[in-house]
């Protein structure tokens, strides 16, 4: 059983007689959940983050249940004197990888996230989006169990962009949660299974689950094991969804989850088969 992480009156200072960023937070994160945190620019939204991924310890308050957790930070310091891939190796030894393991999910992610021609070169060296490949890159090698995002979209290609979403679909999918923070209101939305506002110094919970975005749709038809249950997020994202016999299940979506959702059923356990995708409109 993955910890759920938990905090209880939480707050958090910089200095003895520092004012408070944050005071009494309150915030459950259970194990395979997506949780947004809104708030406007110097709220303390890194600030809470840097809470949930350990870096920063409260001033007063309680953290608990600690699941094994990696970090992606609002600013990477690519400054170091390591190629990429040296870097991610040692960071995935540093996770518990044997170095084996650790240079071959090194690879992987490095060539998920398009910048495998980079692994040879040195961090200084890369541009600003590249660099932000490695720091998302270093987050994933272990598959944490909390994945925390402070603007980790920002810098990203749009190949990249959507490699992360549909990397966030399969940790939760795997029982994992993610905490992030974007300035662009349309990522994840309508997967969310909440959403946190800081403001005045305190954590206020927004919504449940986000309402399905509206705009282009698939249907999508999918066979499973006789009396298998679709996946919560397809659940929530699905406009329409029905049995339409044994084990076999049609709903349609908006097209721009379908990755995500696609992802979540071909990595249910045990997996879900796909037999078709097609435009609401192709009645072929």
């Amino acid at each position: 059983m993955r910890p759920d992480l938990r905090l209880d009156g939480v707050g958090r200072r910089y200095g003895i007689r520092g004012p408070w960023v944050l005071r009494g937070v309150d915030l459950d994160v259970p194990s395979g959940t997506l949780v947004r945190v809104e708030g406007a620019n110097g709220t303390g939204k890194s600030t809470l983050l840097r809470l949930l991924a350990g870096i920063d310890a409260p001033t007063e308050g309680r953290v608990t249940g600690r699941p094994r957790t990696a970090y992606v930070p609002e600013r990477f310091p690519p400054a170091l004197p390591f190629t990429a891939a040296r870097y991610l190796t040692h960071l995935g030894t540093v996770h518990g990888l044997s170095r084996r393991a650790a240079a071959r999910a090194a690879g992987q992610w490095l060539e998920r996230l398009g910048a495998a021609g980079y692994a040879d070169t040195q961090l200084s060296r890369l541009s600003k989006g590249s660099s932000q490949k490695v720091a998302v890159a270093q987050a994933l090698l272990a598959e944490p169990e909390l994945l925390v995002l402070d603007e980790a979209w920002t810098g990203l290609d749009a190949d990249a962009r959507g490699e992360l979403e549909r990397a966030v679909a399969e940790r939760t999918a795997a029982g994992g949660a993610v905490v992030f923070v974007d300035h662009d209101p349309r990522r994840l939305a309508g997967t969310t299974d909440a959403v946190y506002t800081v403001r005045d110094g305190a954590l206020h919970r927004t919504t449940g689950p986000e309402p399905v975005p509206a705009g282009p749709r698939v249907v999508v038809r999918v066979q499973g094991s006789p009396g298998a249950t679709l996946p919560a997020e397809v659940h929530r994202l699905a406009a329409s969804a029905e049995e339409d016999g044994p084990g076999f299940h049609t709903f349609t979506v908006p097209a721009s989850h379908s990755d995500v959702v696609l992802r979540r059923l071909l990595t249910a356990r045990p997996p879900w088969h796909v037999v078709g995708v097609h435009d609401p409109e192709d009645h072929r």
